[in-house]
């Protein structure tokens, strides 16, 4: 939701390339660049990211972040930078049938993101045939796509438990209703509702990522206490089930112990569903550009907000290895790997030329 020097960064670029429409401010930061051929053929929409994360890079060479705190560990500046040179070439050749849009979006780190694009009205005109995005995969051979029809990444949510119950002097926590014991019952049956397996297509994976009980008056016994959880499994209906047994369970102890129990919601992920003909796209446009093609057994456990344009139009989501020995995404030694950016272009512009170059 900062991305507004980044945005402006980008959108000086494109400029540069005379897209035929260049949209600003979608949903916040979000830009979308239409280069329009003049001539009737489907519609293709590519999409990179712009967000940063909330880490402090480790790394010491010149391009490491100016800005404590702030930096692109998940490589989203590569994605973004892909998607600018794909406009260079469509800049210096207009697609022959159709229309590209080329799609960058604010706020993918907490599912916000491709939600705000989609519901801005400037959106409205934007009506793809197909859509496609790709995202770097650290532990993978550089340059590697990483393809499979169906799901791609999971459906991911997740959970704030809130209980209430009533304060107390420490000295005389019976008079008081302290929901500690509630928690490590939450705590427990929470996790026991999982189901880590990722070549089960009924996986369910919990995890706890924060608890909060009372505060650090030593004089008082707490009443009240959160617990925070991210629930993830391969596809909508089953989190949505993951989601209510989590919730039954909750009520179920808050009742034991005499507790007021609400639910909220937050950073929400759909599945990304790759249909299998435009994932066949994708797996034609590597062979043809001479990338290493690999097949994935089962989707990815990470949330991914791309779901929300898979769930509305027929797309793929796909992966480009960033090296094998290349730190993990979101760890603070990650550098987007230069020599990954030419492959990313050479499969986007392929699709082009392959659906409306003929």
């Amino acid at each position: 939701g900062n991305e507004r020097e980044t945005a402006t960064r980008v959108q000086r670029f494109l400029e540069k390339c005379s897209p035929d429409s260049l949209l600003t401010e979608v949903g916040k930061h979000g830009i979308v660049a239409t280069f329009d051929s003049g001539k009737e053929g489907p519609t293709l929409l590519f999409r990179a990211e712009l967000d940063a994360l909330p880490i402090r890079e480790v790394n010491t060479f010149g391009h490491r972040s100016k800005y404590e705190g702030v930096s692109h560990m998940c490589g989203h500046d590569g994605h973004a930078t892909v998607l600018c040179g794909l406009a260079q070439e469509l800049a210096a050749e207009r697609p022959k049938k159709g229309k590209v849009h080329l799609l960058f979006q604010p706020a993918e780190e907490n599912g916000e993101g491709a939600k705000a694009m989609l519901a801005d009205p400037k959106f409205a005109t934007i009506t793809p045939d197909m859509v496609f995005a790709f995202h770097n995969l650290p532990g993978y051979p550089l340059g590697t796509a990483v393809v499979r029809d169906g799901i791609f990444t999971a459906a991911v949510n997740s959970i704030i438990i809130h209980l209430k119950g009533k304060t107390a002097h420490a000295a005389e926590p019976e008079h008081g209703i302290n929901p500690a014991l509630a928690v490590a019952d939450i705590l427990k049956g929470s996790l026991d509702l999982a189901h880590n397996v990722p070549a089960d297509k009924n996986m369910r994976v919990v995890t706890t990522v924060h608890v909060l009980l009372g505060d650090t008056s030593y004089g008082i016994s707490a009443d009240e206490a959160e617990v925070h959880l991210t629930v993830r499994c391969w596809d909508d209906g089953n989190l949505r089930k993951l989601e209510r047994d989590i919730e039954s369970l909750s009520k179920s102890i808050a009742d034991q112990h005499d507790l007021k129990v609400s639910f909220a919601y937050t950073q929400s992920f759909h599945a990304n569903r790759n249909d299998p003909e435009v994932a066949e796209l994708v797996r034609r446009a590597a062979q043809n550009n001479g990338i290493p093609l690999k097949e994935r057994d089962f989707p990815f456990k990470w949330g991914e907000d791309f779901g929300l344009f898979t769930d509305r139009f027929k797309g793929c989501m796909f992966g480009l290895g960033s090296g094998e020995n290349q730190p993990a995404l979101h760890n603070p030694d990650y550098d987007w790997p230069d020599r990954l950016t030419p492959v990313g272009i050479r499969i986007f512009h392929g699709i082009i030329k392959d659906v409306l170059n003929g």
